[in-house]
């Protein structure tokens, strides 16, 4: 990732909303190359044809510059030897079922950064598989990365960030209310929204509904501030609405929901100095996003209205390549990666940025 006269050539897997999304911001930079796309579910159709399923501004603008490549079904290291060097990954939230596509990819000796949630702190649930993963990008030189903007900047990597500006942290205390109307589908499913109040129990029963990585942005900040989590606990309730409401998957009967509500604590030398709430719910009145350290000095955040998530997860993850490449081979985390930050690709920024970088 190194001058703006190189242009990193990277694999985009997964064409979701949110991958279709990358897909293009990557294209639109001046300092990568999109050259080839992964999906089984548009295996053999063209790159062109994909993104052109949910027109915007940004596709019409790019249309003519979205490379001439077709869709693969699996990523094939020796079809892109030499010629790809990163890869972002923007698929499912399970750690276990993305982990064979991180193989793969790390197997090739990729930079590779995820949308993947539990990807953020993975040893928190999948204690084996982390340290597999680390050592298969180790012995192939490949590095992997788990970010987005929740989990993955607001509640953990801009929290820890204001850290720095304390002499003494007593408690941390995040929110994220978001107003859910203008995010894509399938997060409006994902949160709920048009359930009854069974139905939204028996999806957070089988284990689909939920926000995931609460539990990860928590232990990535209590890491990051050498606290020892004792014990924490995450709790989910439905948001419901008290009249008839639209939303992208249709109505929303009074008293079904109309979002989630988690929120997640965690005991440090016996005492809650940890508490994370997120609420996204369609029509949600007062959205923002709200940090609060209990600290010398005090510091408390707030921001309106929230950061995008669709934007600015798709922003980090193509941002995080440049940091992410300047490590060293293994996994990691964005409390261990230098900062991420949005840089110009055409401009110089002269001798000592060049010898710094």
């Amino acid at each position: 990732m190194g001058s703006s006269k190189h242009r990193t050539g990277i694999v985009i897997v997964g064409l979701g909303p949110l991958g279709r999304v990358i897909a293009l911001d990557a294209i639109a930079r001046d300092d990568i190359k999109v050259i080839g796309a992964i999906d089984p579910a548009f295996a053999g159709e063209p790159l062109l044809g994909v993104l052109s399923r949910d027109p915007s501004e940004r596709f019409e603008s790019l249309g003519p510059g979205i490379p001439d490549i077709r869709v693969a079904e699996v990523f094939d290291g020796a079809a892109f030897q030499g010629l790809a060097e990163a890869a972002l990954v923007a698929t499912v939230s399970d750690l276990g079922k993305a982990s064979k596509t991180f193989r793969r990819l790390l197997g090739a000796g990729l930079c590779v950064v995820s949308t993947c949630e539990e990807l953020l702190f993975p040893i928190l649930r999948h204690p084996e598989l982390t340290h597999e993963l680390d050592e298969l990008a180790r012995a192939h030189c490949g590095q992997l990365l788990g970010t987005g903007v929740n989990p993955g900047f607001v509640m953990d990597a801009l929290t820890i960030a204001l850290s720095g500006a304390c002499r003494d942290v007593r408690g941390v205390a995040i929110e994220r209310i978001q107003d859910a109307s203008t995010r894509r589908i399938p997060f409006q499913k994902k949160i709920g929204a048009t359930l009854s109040p069974s139905a939204f129990e028996i999806g957070v029963g089988e284990g689909w509904l939920r926000h995931v990585g609460l539990g990860e942005s928590l232990h990535l900040v209590a890491h990051s501030l050498g606290w020892a989590v004792e014990s924490w606990s995450e709790t989910i309730e439905p948001v419901l609405t008290d009249e008839t409401m639209d939303c992208g998957l249709g109505k929303i009967p009074s008293g079904h929901a109309r979002g989630v509500r988690q929120v997640a604590t965690g005991i440090v030398g016996g005492h809650e100095r940890l508490r994370l709430e997120f609420v996204a719910a369609i029509g949600e009145p007062d959205p923002g996003d709200r940090i609060h350290l209990d600290a010398d000095p005090p510091i408390s955040m707030r921001i309106e209205p929230n950061i995008h998530g669709d934007i600015a997860t798709s922003a980090i993850a193509i941002n995080a390549l440049r940091s992410l490449a300047s490590c060293p081979p293994g996994l990691h985390t964005m409390a261990d990666i230098p900062l991420v930050r949005w840089r110009s690709a055409g401009v110089s920024c002269g001798a000592i940025a060049g010898a710094i970088s």
